[in-house]
């Protein structure tokens, strides 16, 4: 059988048509809808996951990738749309801007504090990283060449912060091939909420035969659903009762989006081109995106305003050419994030009320009880500057290598104040009114690496890769964190030891610095059976820094480290009409950072024991005739940890596993990902004269999963059911313009997607919030392209 795609492995013998059928028939269940001549075949994917383009059915990685015409017919905007269609990625989210990213099962919940472990999920757009502590940024999806999903820890190519994996966006470039342009407009209508719609548009355009420009812009407004409903709440300390009358509002949680994109392409002659990008969007939210249980469907009670206005711009700059025989390649950027938002703490309040009297403490200046709710205002300052220079051999030279250096340095200005409204001047943190406690501190995250990616072909088929990146981490945290002296005789201002080193800070209690190095590699051996497949099997590490603890009694936590086993295959069958990839791995995650809430609230990290992960993960795509196309995948992981974890740690920071009640004992699952996420699309497109139509259906499906590693925590919080959730559209187009209908989560599935406290679970527990998934949507969708 000969191959229907470009590849670069040499011709060998494929499998007889009889053979190719009846193994077709056995993994699909069907035969084919066509019955003599060439079938349909199903379009080549280019990917970069080896930091060089090559066929994904080339590359011995466990790579899912989604082209810029898939996200459309799936209707894919923001993060959470391609996220559901990934089987081996899930995550957890608060808000949009904010969702902590997790690959094969490689969580253990309690991520995304300002002062905890960096994420184990690379996120990057073009070359370029930009994740940052709490969450990477949430792009708006148009105008995208496809997004790549690569599972398995990716230390040796893209190091820190890709420990389980890495998330890659590419943007469409600007071409000199001629000029083009398009624009979209979108209207929606959720149930139970608002009414929202956007307007979307691109335009590329050729300046001279070695020089183009592409400029790309959106705007959205997402309708909310979720209602604060009217209600009272009386503090039993002081029998203040307070009520949220002026806050009262339905659908308050709704978003608008705007942004744009500028990238010119400039060939400087035949072997060297630079690409400048800036790129930028702003994006604002008002309410909560979750609700309460006891309150009702979509509702919640807040007393206090909560919104969040996100805001960032990338400057990135990509040179590539040739020095030599060797394609030489530098990718730098400059990141700027802010982040001003304002949260109900009112929970916190109330149930330390409560339970331990806090109310009597909460007073004005004159001794009198009064209302002692607390709500955040808080705003996060983030930069990222990052540097990577990298040679490729000659893709098709029995010998070929990649090797490079990188540099990054991330800093996060963070500043939350709990606030009382008319808190005694006595009790406040010096220098901020009404303010009970204030966090305002300065963190640095330095990575710097050099790696080696080398490939030699021992014959036609059978070829070894070997990959090592060494590394060297840096972490400090300075500024001030904690109470006035009105309030505690012994933490924050008690705890100074010298005069403010962070801007408007009232003294510092909090200067610590650490740093590691080290090295991760991969081992990979590939086999072409013929030319449409192979298999492989891979041994590889990944890491994730370790870093700062803000609580004197605690050392610092140790990075953790990631070793996956891995046999895969990336097989096409029936001349390139099906494909079918897949991988079996076992993980082992040894030392593994958890964070979790202290005293205080103050979120503490400590080094768990081991974990280890079993998974099982494929995707297959079949062009069962011209009209119709199947797709869909799966992923299975059986995660749990295979040593206690007692929550405590010795004197170096080791993590102790011998204990008579742990807090999660040996065989304890993980948290955050389900056993079994799976998709499937089925769709449909036929033609009537010049009028192109087509119909799809597509059902996400994920069984329960935990959100919290200890067992009493997860109890109180409660296990996330699983869910499942159909999206359906139609629509046709014809020369230059298209309309298309789409309903999205259309039983209007409540499905989970985080569930949380406010503050300490045993604290606050009872008043559970649920974040789901965006209630049934209908829309409807104008383009034209020009």
């Amino acid at each position: 059988m000969a191959s229907s795609r470009a590849s670069r492995a040499y011709p060998l013998r494929g499998l007889t048509g009889t053979a190719a059928l009846l193994t077709t028939t056995m993994l699909t269940g069907v035969g084919p809808a066509w019955a003599q001549g060439a079938p349909p075949t199903v379009e080549e994917v280019v990917v970069t996951a080896q930091k060089r383009a090559e066929d994904l059915q080339d590359v011995p990685i466990s790579v899912q990738a989604m082209g810029g015409e898939k996200l459309e017919q799936l209707v894919v905007s923001d993060f959470n749309d391609y996220a559901k269609f990934l089987p081996s990625v899930s995550f957890q989210t608060t808000a949009p801007g904010f969702s902590n990213v997790y690959m094969r099962g490689v969580a253990s919940g309690g991520d995304g504090n300002h002062s905890g472990p960096l994420p184990s999920v690379g996120v990057y757009l073009d070359e370029q990283p930009i994740t940052t502590i709490q969450g990477a940024l949430d792009i708006h999806v148009y105008d995208m060449e496809r997004v790549e999903a690569l599972a398995g820890p990716q230390g040796t190519l893209y190091g820190a912060s890709s420990q389980a994996g890495t998330l890659r966006l590419i943007a469409n470039k600007p071409s000199t091939a001629g000029f083009a342009a398009g624009y979209d407009v979108t209207g929606t209508a959720i149930d139970h909420g608002g009414l929202g719609g956007s307007v979307e548009g691109f335009v590329n355009a050729p300046l001279s035969d070695r020089a183009a420009v592409r400029l790309v812009g959106w705007y959205v407004r997402e309708g909310g659903y979720v209602d604060n409903v009217y209600g009272e709440r009386t503090f039993p300390t002081s029998g203040v009762t307070i009520n949220n009358r002026d806050r009262v509002k339905k659908d308050y949680n709704d978003v608008e989006t705007v942004g744009a994109r500028a990238a010119l392409k400039i060939d400087l002659d035949d072997n060297w081109t630079i690409t400048p990008t800036l790129m930028g969007q702003k994006e604002e939210t008002n309410g909560l995106f979750a609700f309460d249980p006891n309150v009702g469907d979509l509702k919640v009670t807040h007393f206090y305003p909560e919104f969040s206005k996100d805001q960032w711009y990338q400057a990135a700059l990509t040179i590539e050419g040739k020095i030599g025989s060797l394609d030489a390649i530098y990718a730098g950027a400059y990141m700027k994030r802010d982040v001003d938002y304002s949260l109900d703490y009112s929970d916190y309040s109330y149930f330390y009320d409560t339970l331990m009297g806090y109310g009597a403490y909460i007073t004005d200046d004159f001794g009198n009880y009064i209302n002692p709710s607390q709500y955040i205002q808080a705003k996060d300052g983030y930069t990222k500057e990052s540097h990577e220079f990298r040679l490729s051999s000659d893709s098709e030279a029995r010998f070929r290598f990649v090797a490079g250096l990188f540099y990054q340095k991330q800093t996060h200005d963070i500043q939350q104040r709990y606030r009382i409204d008319n808190l005694a001047a006595a009790t406040e943190v010096p220098g901020w009114a009404d303010t009970l406690w204030l966090t305002k501190q300065d963190r640095e995250d330095k990575d710097y690496a050099a790696f080696l990616d080398m490939t030699y072909d021992i014959t036609e088929r059978l070829a070894v890769t070997g990959g090592i990146r060494f590394f060297k981490a840096e972490n400090s945290l300075r500024g001030f964190f904690g109470f006035g002296t009105g309030y505690s005789s012994t933490t924050g201002v008690a705890a100074c030891f010298k005069p403010a080193v962070t801007a408007n800070a009232p003294c510092t209690n909090l200067d610590k610095a650490t740093e590691e190095t080290g090295n991760t590699h991969r081992i990979n051996v590939t086999y072409k059976l013929d030319p449409d497949k192979l298999i492989y099997a891979t041994w590889s590490t990944g890491y994730r820094p370790g870093g700062i603890n803000r609580r004197s009694t605690l050392p610092p936590y140790k990075s953790d480290f990631l070793t996956n086993y891995e046999a895969g295959w990336k097989t096409s069958w029936l001349q390139n009409s099906l494909r079918f990839n897949g991988a079996i791995y076992l993980e082992e995650w040894e030392d593994f950072q958890f964070a979790l809430l202290g005293a205080n609230g103050l979120t503490e990290i400590k080094n768990a024991g081991q974990a280890r992960i079993f998974g099982v993960e494929a995707d297959v795509v079949w062009r069962a005739s011209e009209e119709l196309t199947l797709s869909g995948g799966f992923a299975y992981n059986d995660a749990q940890l295979t040593e206690n974890y007692c929550g405590f740690v010795d004197a170096n920071g080791n993590p102790e596993t011998n204990c008579p009640n742990p807090e999660a004992p040996d065989g304890t699952e993980l948290p955050v990902t389900p056993k079994l996420k799976a998709n499937f699309t089925v769709r449909y497109a036929w033609s009537i004269d010049d009028l192109n139509l087509y119909v799809q259906g597509a059902v996400v499906h994920q069984t329960n999963a935990w959100t919290d590693l200890r067992i009493e925590e997860r109890e109180i919080i409660g296990r996330m059911p699983g869910y499942t959730l159909v999206d359906l559209t139609a629509g046709m187009d014809r020369d230059d313009w298209s309309v298309g209908l789409f309903l999205t989560n259309a039983f209007d599935e409540r499905a989970n997607l985080h569930r949380y406290a406010e503050c300490a679970e045993a604290v606050c527990g009872a008043q559970t919030y649920i974040v789901p998934t965006k209630p049934r949507t209908f829309g409807v969708r104008f383009g034209r392209k020009f």
